[in-house]
């Protein structure tokens, strides 16, 4: 949430708060970062920030594959 009275020039935390490993992709389900990602956030640069959430979108599809189920089997 953005602070009027305080603010920076750096990228902000892409946290949505739903912290949420998958279990096979070690991904966050919130964020779509790593664990280490996670946990370097604070001592990365801008550039370094900026750079991994364009990256993020792309990393949803991973989390969307089914691998059985009706899914599957309709076809």
């Amino acid at each position: 949430m953005a602070d009027d009275l305080w603010s920076r020039d750096e990228v902000q935390s892409p946290c949505v708060k739903i912290c949420v490993v998958h279990p096979t992709e070690r991904i966050c389900t919130g964020c779509l970062r790593t664990i280490d990602e996670i946990a370097q956030w604070s001592r990365m640069c801008n550039e370094t920030r900026a750079a991994l959430v364009q990256e993020l979108p792309s990393r949803a599809a991973r989390l969307k594959k089914r691998r059985g189920g009706r899914a599957a089997r309709v076809g």
